[in-house]
């Protein structure tokens, strides 16, 4: 006589095949919270300088496909690629010029072999003679910027080491002489950084003699400010073309701009209206 009992048999099929729905659905799960978590360190962590070329974070991450290979064509390791943990956005390149800057490479090895233009060849490109050339001093990595309260130039020690370090000497590191009100007979000689030729690469920061930096790269959008659309620089010629389809018809709005200003100007009337 058979102890096979088909009825048990189907009872047992069907509570693996629950099991087995139950685990999948745990690990799913997991794997949705350990991902989120991940993508919550990256936001967490803004500060993050890119290769020369990157496009800006947003459309950068959009088109990076983490590949790795821009990393892998660096000659001086510079570049890293983001793993779990590291508080950015994952398999993407980035560097910490402390430990190791951008050393501004003239072939820039690591933006022809990107194979999505996330970083763009043609942000880190002049022409000359017809001909388009790589030109590493283009790169918009990101800005220096310089702690004054910590830079020992600052207290009156000479030191120039960030500005000896610089690739770009003179123009994005240039040497500022200042009276020492202090003493009254000593000058402070101290360093100042033009964010329009700053290539950010960091090899100041890493150059700078105290514990921590006094000198360090943040990313442009976070280290510069922004004048908005309404301001007009007058010494700029390609500035100042924005005024050329701005109209100059204002049109009024109030009852007091439909006034005569004597009509309103230092009158309680005039100052209660609006």
């Amino acid at each position: 006589m058979s102890n096979l009992n088909p009825k048990n048999d189907a009872i047992s099929d069907r509570r693996k095949f629950i099991s087995l729905m139950a685990q999948s659905i745990g690990l799913s799960a997991l794997g949705g919270m350990i991902w989120t978590g991940y993508v919550e360190e990256a936001k967490s962590a803004p500060l993050i300088l890119r290769p020369p070329g990157a496009r800006n974070e947003l459309d950068f991450l959009r088109m990076c496909i983490k590949c790795g290979q821009c990393a892998e064509a660096c000659p001086y390791d510079t570049l890293q690629i983001a793993k779990p943990g590291d508080k950015k956005p994952v398999g993407t390149p980035y560097f910490i010029p402390r430990d190791i800057p951008c050393y501004m490479c003239t072939d820039i090895p690591c933006v022809p072999v990107c194979p999505t233009q996330a970083l763009d060849e043609s942000s880190v490109s002049k022409i000359i003679e017809g001909e388009k050339v790589l030109d590493i001093e283009r790169s918009k990595m990101g800005v220096a910027v310089v702690d004054e309260e910590s830079c020992i130039a600052f207290w009156g020690i000479q030191c120039d080491a960030c500005y000896r370090a610089c690739p770009v000497m003179d123009s994005a590191i240039t040497l500022d002489y200042r009276r020492n009100t202090r003493t009254g007979k000593h000058a402070y000689l101290v360093p100042i950084v033009n964010s329009e030729t700053c290539t950010g690469c960091g090899l100041c920061e890493h150059a700078c003699v105290t514990k921590k930096a006094a000198i360090y790269v943040l990313p442009s959008e976070i280290a510069k400010g922004d004048l908005g659309d309404h301001y007009i620089k007058g010494w700029d010629k390609t500035d100042e073309k924005r005024l050329e389809d701005v109209s100059t018809d204002v049109t009024t709005t109030t009852k007091r701009s439909e006034l005569a200003p004597q009509d309103y100007l230092n009158t309680e009337k005039g100052l209660l209206d609006d």
